[in-house]
């Protein structure tokens, strides 16, 4: 079956009963879990508190399981016979072939040929058939919504509003367990998670601003905004992968803006720290990824001089032994 169609018309916030419908649904496979607090010197010295939503701590080790898992739990028993795909540099594959395991469905993952090979081995370890194709390709893949070497239902990783209710469903739980929040910090791959917690909050906690963090050299967001719509960059190398494409996705484009106080910057050197303090002070891993929040926290507390308590959404800590082992000897990027 060829699930291949033309881009959705995403609602923009996505309406909190899809929200509220999608936590029903994941509740037995991803019950909400609190805040961790960061406590350690490095958080101890900044002007604000800071909560830890500790997405890496997932069965997959990222909060894709949440937008994956409503999605596929959203389709009808037909739809679930023609089996999975989904395009992914790691996470979100991860995310998909996790919950097709769980309900005995074929999972096909197409994947760019840079995704490091420790995400790779753990989407096969899940019974996925890996496609692998150049990052051109598969971008293609991500605007095309599907591939004719792939056969089955299609789940987007980001553009898909059964995936954003899945991922909003972090803001309801962010909402409900951290009462004086003032901003949230998530990492933008795609724009899924990061719209997703701000529809979220937009209903249940108005004045709480969402902001994007990016790595210097692969912000597309963030020349998004400088220049007022999606614009194509060409995203430089860097360890911290899951983000940085190489343009807004113009479904993207109305949430982001929309809903997004703004992007803010870290780069490599900044990344690579925060995962040391995490991992010294907190014992949590995280990668790249999801330790960029972290980094803006620890580096830019002028950015929100006006916060009183911030949460830094660790949103994957599917980080390979050796980088991990760099990171904490000060060696990398």
């Amino acid at each position: 079956m060829d699930s291949r169609s033309s881009p959705p018309r995403l609602p923009v916030p996505i309406p909190l009963d899809a929200i509220e419908r999608a936590r029903d649904r994941l509740h037995a496979v991803h019950p909400p879990r609190a805040p961790l607090p960061a406590r350690g010197p490095a958080f101890d010295s900044l002007p604000y508190r800071v909560h830890l939503a500790c997405e890496n701590l997932s069965p997959i080790g990222s909060f894709k399981l949440r937008g994956a898992g409503n999605a596929i739990l959203a389709l009808s028993p037909e739809e679930l016979a023609g089996g999975l795909v989904t395009a992914s540099a790691g996470n979100m594959a991860q995310g998909v072939a996790w919950h097709a395991r769980r309900l005995g469905v074929r999972c096909t993952v197409i994947v760019p040929d840079t995704a490091p090979a420790g995400k790779l081995d753990a989407i096969e370890r899940l019974g996925a058939r890996v496609i692998r194709t150049t990052p051109e390709r598969w971008w293609q893949v991500l605007t095309d919504r599907g591939d004719p070497e792939a056969d089955g239902h299609f789940i987007h990783p980001v553009c898909d509003l059964e995936v954003l209710a899945g991922n909003a469903t972090l803001g309801l739980e962010l909402a409900e367990s951290i009462e004086d929040l003032d901003a949230v910090l998530v990492p933008y791959g795609g724009g899924g998670l990061s719209s997703g917690i701000a529809s979220a909050l937009a209903a249940r906690a108005p004045g709480v601003r969402v902001f994007a963090v990016e790595v210097e050299g692969r912000a597309p967001l963030h020349a998004a905004l400088s220049a007022g719509g999606p614009v194509d960059i060409e995203p430089r190398e860097s360890f911290v992968d899951g983000i940085g494409g190489r343009s807004v996705l113009a479904e993207m484009w109305p949430l982001a803006s929309g809903l997004l106080a703004g992007s803010l910057l870290t780069d490599d050197g900044g990344a690579a720290e925060a995962i040391r303090v995490l991992a010294n002070s907190v014992h949590v891993v995280a990668e790249g990824a999801g330790a960029a929040p972290v980094a803006v926290a620890l580096a830019r507390p002028e950015e929100l001089a006006s916060c009183r308590s911030i949460a830094c959404v660790v949103s994957g800590g599917n980080l390979d032994a050796a980088k991990l082992a760099r990171a904490l000897l000060g060696r990398m990027p």
